[in-house]
């Protein structure tokens, strides 16, 4: 009973009160065609020492021992002890934003404070409780300024994720939505002077830095969309970046959205992360997702509500601005606790650090013979670099030197078979720059 929540007897129960004889019977709306009635090949039951055992074998496989330069979207940074000790918590053991604010104070302060920290870290002057990654945040943002503008077109730059692309496409698909996309300049940021938004124009969907690292000039862009009556989104996919640059929101953003996986969230193989949403006040009403408001009691304590929840799907259906109805909220709190363990001092020194060994890196391997910077435009942690063979045949051979040297764009960008995503953070080295260099240096 202790992983079996009911017995036979209890499920047969519980199918007969709703009519049905066998499990089965509830699945008789889906056709045959489309049901599995084979075994899925996922092995016999195993004892708990079996089970032990098997994933011990299985995270050996990891590798654990390579120094990773890879980014694109996914970053390693240095996640504080305390993260791990905090979470652990009993009274934060829920991934799930309480629907009982006189039961779940706490709960609700941290996403409250969450909250204020990005709309602090973004220049903007709400945010929610959190979206499921970085590609929906994205996504909703598109939809959240078909409601705001009452347009159907869309401008999005190359440059922002292909992985965000395909997300906006997907929810889209079938809203009769137009999606233009903003070539690559030469710098491998948008050239502003050649933007052309129209007054069919709801929003022009900008990544800064964008996915081959380059910074955007956000204030330029915003003034195109703006003459147009657009709404200009800013993706941040790499939010410690923000520890240095100016905020989007002090640039004329209307939307800022982003992915919080850097802020104190391991790797884990891509995920789960958190959504980043923030917006402007008058645009809240429009805004998905959760909200978590201050208020008082009659007798003038503060506490915390959710607020705004007529916006929701389960309230108002159809109607709803989205059908976004929690929140990640296990991993808001931790990007919480590192926002508030390293504070703005830290920030910048962390995004000083990822810049200060990105340029160094950068340097050394443009200074190799047969390789060169693809792009001019300022970076964050984040470079592309043309290879004197195939990218992915550079990324194979380093590999097998225990090194990830990055991300090969040929299979986002197949004119670029040439051409190399590198990521270099805070964690590391110098001597594992360097090494780099070298590996890098022996392929011809």
């Amino acid at each position: 009973m202790r992983y079996i929540p009911t017995s036979p007897g209890e499920r047969i129960s519980m199918l007969r009160e709703i009519g049905c004889e066998r499990i089965e019977d509830l699945f008789d709306q889906v056709p045959e065609s489309l049901r599995v009635d084979r075994p899925i090949g996922i092995g016999r039951p195993m004892s708990e020492p079996e089970l032990v055992e098997f994933f011990n074998r299985l995270a050996s496989k990891n590798g654990t021992g390579k120094q990773f330069f890879l980014g694109a979207g996914a970053y390693s940074h240095h996640i504080p002890v305390i993260i791990d000790s905090l979470i652990s918590r009993s009274e934060f053991l829920t991934a799930y934003t309480p629907y009982q604010p006189e039961l779940s104070q706490g709960t609700l302060q941290y996403i409250f404070e969450f909250q204020t920290m990005v709309c602090q870290l973004t220049g903007m002057e709400v945010a929610n409780a959190s979206l499921y990654d970085g590609s929906t945040a994205v996504a909703e943002a598109v939809l959240m300024a078909d409601r705001v503008t009452k347009r159907n077109k869309y401008l999005i730059a190359e440059t922002v994720h292909p992985q965000y692309r395909d997300v906006i496409a997907a929810y889209t698909r079938n809203l009769g939505v137009t999606v233009d996309y903003i070539p690559v300049s030469d710098s491998g940021a948008i050239d502003a002077r050649a933007l052309t938004v129209d007054e069919e124009t709801a929003a022009v969907v900008v990544q800064s830095p964008n996915f081959f690292g380059c910074i955007e000039d956000l204030g330029s862009i915003a003034g195109a969309a703006h003459r147009a009556g657009a709404l200009l989104i800013v993706a941040v996919a790499e939010p410690l970046s923000l520890g240095l640059l100016k905020p989007p929101g002090h640039c004329g953003a209307d939307i800022v959205v982003g992915e919080g996986q850097a802020l104190g969230i391991p790797l884990s193989f891509g995920g789960p992360y958190v959504g980043l949403f923030a917006t402007l006040d008058k645009y809240v009403r429009q805004m998905p997702g959760r909200l978590v408001g201050e208020a008082f009691d009659h007798d003038g304590n503060r506490g915390y509500v959710l607020t705004l929840s007529t916006r929701e799907q389960h309230i108002r259906r159809e109607k709803a601005t989205s059908n976004i109805c929690t929140n990640q909220g296990l991993f808001a709190l931790m990007a919480t606790i590192y926002l508030a363990t390293m504070g703005k001092r830290g920030l910048q020194e962390v995004a000083r650090q990822n810049l200060q060994k990105s340029h160094y890196a950068a340097a050394r391997i443009a200074g190799l013979r047969g390789y060169r910077a693809r792009y001019a435009a300022p970076f964050f942690n984040e470079f592309v670099v043309k290879t004197p063979i195939a990218a992915s045949e550079v990324v194979e051979r380093l590999i097998e030197k225990d090194i990830v040297a990055g991300l090969p764009l040929e299979g986002y960008y197949p004119d670029m078979r040439d051409s190399l995503l590198i990521c270099v953070t805070e964690t590391a080295k110098k001597e594992a720059i360097d090494r780099l260099v070298a590996e890098l240096d022996r392929i011809r």
